[in-house]
C-alpha cells in the first residue's frame, strides 16, 4: 500500500514496526482517497508513527487517546529528541498529521467518538441534548441552526435553573429583556427564536406549561421597510467570467455561481447537492432545503454545462456530493459557509463592490431579475421555495429602474 507513496523501504519498515504500524496501511489509503500528495502523505504517516511511539512511552495505547494525551504530545514537540520519530518533528506537519490520524482512528472505531478533540465543548445537559435530537429528527433543522438553538437553551437553563415546570411568563420575559440589553439586536433576535423553540419542545414533553412560548416577547422590526440588496446582471456576469475555466477551482466556482444566480438556491442547498439529485435526462434537479422540503427545479443548459465541465475533472471522493474542496483533504463542503466564501472571492476578483457579500446576495439578485422579466411573485416564491408570499415580496419587492421611468418630479423642482 505505501509503495504508491514512494516510501523508502527502510522508512516503510520503521513505520510499520511501531505501535501505529497496524493502522499505517489503512491511514495511507485514507490519505490517498482524500487527495493528498505523496510528500504530504509521507509526513502525516510519520506523524502517526510518532504519536504511536509517544503514547507507548507513556504506558498507554492508541485506544486510550484523549484530549489530555494530545495536549501532552503538543507540549512534547518543541523539545522532542525521539529516536523513533521517523523525522516527523516539524510542528505544523506533525500536529495536522496527528489530527488526521486520530480522525481516521475515530472513523474505524479504534478511538471513541467525542474523546479525540483537543478542546471539548461545555457539557450539554441531557435535556438540551434531547432537544437537539428533537430538532434534528422532527424539525429537520441544519446543524448550524441546531447549534444556535442549543446555545439559547443552555443560556436559559443556566439563568433560570433546570426545573422547567416552574417557569412562568414573568421569568421568561425578564430573562430575555435582560439579555437583549447586554447584546446587539441580531444576537437578541436569535436568542428569542431559540428560547421560543425550546419552550415549544418542553411543552411537547410535558415539562412546562403548554402556552409558555407565547410569553416570549418579539423584537420590533420592519422586514419590508428596506429595499433588497442585489447585484446588477452585468456584475453577475463579470463574476462568472472572472472564474478561470482552465483550473479545477475556476470550473467549480463558475458552476456554483451559476447555480446560485440562475436558480436562486441557498448556500446550504448548494453545499448539500448530491449527484443523485440531478436528473440529466429531463434536465432537472431536486433540492432539499429548510425543513427537508424537496422541490424539483429546471436545470438550464448553461447551468448544466457548467456542472458537467467541473465534474469531468472533479477530485475523487467516496461520497456523491457534487461540490468538494479542490485541495486535500478533498472533502465535500461541510456547510453553506464554504459556498459563501466562493461568492466573496469571486466578487473580489471581478471588482464588484456591494454592502454585503455571500451567497444570499445572489439569491436576492435571482429574485429581482425574475421580477424584471415579468415573472409573478407567486411563481418567484415557488422557485425560491417560500411558504409565505410576504417573504417573496421582500426578496423581490420592486424594480427600482422601472419606478424611475414612471416617477414624476415634484412641482417645486425646476427642470
Amino acid at each position: 500500500m505505501l509503495e504508491m507513496f514512494f516510501v523508502a523501504p527502510s522508512t516503510l519498515k520503521r513505520l510499520r514496526a511501531g505501535p501505529s504500524g497496524r493502522y499505517i496501511d489503512g491511514f495511507a489509503q485514507n490519505l490517498h482517497d482524500e487527495g493528498y500528495g505523496c510528500s504530504t502523505a509521507v509526513r502525516y504517516l510519520r506523524s502517526a508513527a510518532h504519536l504511536g511511539r509517544f503514547v507507548e512511552a507513556r504506558g498507554d495505547t492508541l485506544n486510550a487517546v484523549e484530549p489530555k494525551t494530545l495536549q501532552a504530545f503538543r507540549r512534547h514537540l518543541p523539545s522532542c529528541h525521539c529516536v523513533q520519530s521517523n523525522g516527523g518533528r516539524t510542528k505544523h506537519h506533525v500536529l495536522y498529521g496527528t489530527k488526521r490520524f486520530v480522525a481516521y482512528l475515530r472513523g474505524i472505531g479504534v478511538v471513541e467518538r467525542g474523546d479525540t478533540c483537543e478542546t471539548t465543548e461545555a457539557t450539554v445537559p441531557a435535556m438540551v441534548q434531547s432537544f437537539r435530537d428533537w430538532l434534528h429528527h422532527h424539525r429537520g433543522l441544519a446543524e448550524t441552526t441546531q447549534q444556535q438553538y442549543v446555545r439559547g437553551a443552555v443560556d436559559l437553563l443556566t439563568s433560570l435553573g433546570d426545573r422547567t415546570i416552574a417557569y412562568d411568563a414573568r421569568s421568561i420575559r425578564e430573562f430575555l429583556i435582560r439579555r437583549a440589553r447586554q447584546c446587539g439586536k441580531p444576537s437578541a433576535q436569535k436568542l428569542v427564536t431559540s428560547v421560543r423553540m425550546f419552550l415549544r419542545y418542553l411543552a411537547s414533553q410535558g415539562q412546562c406549561h403548554a402556552t409558555l412560548d407565547q410569553a416570549v416577547p418579539a423584537l420590533a422590526g420592519w422586514r419590508l421597510a428596506t429595499l433588497p440588496r442585489c447585484l446588477a446582471a452585468a456584475e453577475v456576469e463579470r463574476m462568472v467570467q472572472a472564474c478561470d475555466p482552465r483550473s479545477m477551482r475556476g470550473r467549480r466556482d463558475r458552476a456554483i455561481l451559476l447555480v446560485l444566480a440562475r436558480l436562486g438556491l441557498r448556500a446550504g442547498d448548494v453545499a448539500g447537492l448530491h449527484m443523485s439529485d440531478i436528473d440529466w435526462e429531463d434536465g432537472s434537479l431536486v433540492v432539499s432545503g429548510k425543513g427537508r422540503r424537496e422541490v424539483r427545479l429546471p436545470l438550464s443548459q448553461e447551468v448544466g454545462d457548467a456542472i458537467l465541465a467541473y465534474l469531468e475533472d472533479r477530485p475523487f471522493v467516496k461520497e456523491d456530493r457534487v461540490f468538494v474542496r479542490v485541495k486535500a483533504p478533498c472533502l465535500p463542503f461541510e456547510s453553506g459557509d464554504a459556498v459563501g466564501s466562493v461568492v466573496s472571492r469571486a466578487m473580489r476578483r471581478a471588482g464588484v463592490n456591494a454592502p454585503r457579500h455571500g451567497a444570499h446576495l445572489l439569491r436576492h439578485t435571482a429574485a429581482t431579475e425574475m421580477l424584471r422579466q415579468g415573472v409573478s411573485l407567486y411563481d418567484i416564491g415557488a422557485v425560491l421555495r417560500h411558504r409565505s408570499l410576504d417573504m417573496t415580496a421582500y426578496y423581490a419587492k420592486v424594480d427600482v429602474g422601472l419606478l424611475q421611468l414612471v416617477a414624476q418630479p415634484w412641482p417645486e423642482v425646476l427642470p
